[in-house]
């Protein structure tokens, strides 16, 4: 069984996964309903994935939740692996500054 993708999209997969039992539906479902193949879609909630926007648009409106939902509170920090730092215009203003003043 391959691993978890990061944090954020293991995260992401237990909300979609969460969302999917509530409803009582099977992952074949909503992978029909979502337009994606099953396998695909088991990957999502194992956290293996890396969903792109059209993936979470089409399994929010298959589970009847706002995408937002499915993604508040993740962010860059410390969710996503080392090497896929995410950097915020806050943090590349200080560094173009700093740069700057040298």
């Amino acid at each position: 069984m391959a691993t978890p993708r990061s944090h954020a999209a293991q995260l992401f997969g237990r909300r979609v996964r969460t969302a999917r039992v509530a409803l009582g539906v099977s992952q074949e479902d909503i992978a029909q309903l979502a337009n994606m193949h099953v396998t695909n879609y088991g990957r999502v909630e194992r956290g293996e994935a890396n969903s792109e926007l059209h993936t979470i648009v089409r399994l929010s409106t298959a589970l009847g939740v706002d995408p937002g939902e499915l993604l508040a509170g993740l962010s860059g920090d410390g969710m996503l692996p080392d090497r896929e730092h995410a950097y915020s215009v806050a943090d590349f203003i200080a560094a173009k500054r700093a740069q700057e003043s040298t």
